[in-house]
């Protein structure tokens, strides 16, 4: 399946710095902050600073250096928040059938309570 980025997304516009965030880390290639509309305790969403528009679009076509800081950014939130002891879920939605909003890659952290099974059987 073809990536095409839409340089107009939100995150794309929370990196050039036209709308704010409550940022939780920021690295040489990626970006994490807390979700406005947060459905956990903890819920930080963690992006790349490069255009990608999914995780699998990411794999193949990222830098090394950029795969490792973006691995690495998001253990460090993980420690960052306090969600390595009790667990956390970690989440990345990719295209419609998989209700991705926006076409950014970006991954969810949540933690902080129980959160249940993710899907129940169809």
């Amino acid at each position: 399946m073809p990536h095409s980025y839409d340089d107009q997304n939100i995150f794309a516009k929370i990196l050039r710095g036209e709308i704010p965030n409550d940022t939780v880390l920021e690295t040489e290639h990626s970006l994490a902050f807390n979700d406005i509309q947060p459905q956990a305790p903890v819920h930080v969403l963690v992006i790349p600073k490069g255009p990608y528009v999914c995780y699998d679009h990411f794999a193949q076509t990222a830098s090394d250096a950029e795969i490792l800081d973006y691995t690495r950014a998001i253990g460090e939130v993980c420690k960052l928040k306090g969600v390595e002891d009790d667990g956390f879920r970690l989440i990345s939605n990719a295209g419609e059938a998989g209700v991705q909003e926006v076409p950014h890659l970006h991954v969810h952290i949540l933690g902080g309570r129980p959160l249940g099974r993710m899907l129940q059987k169809a």
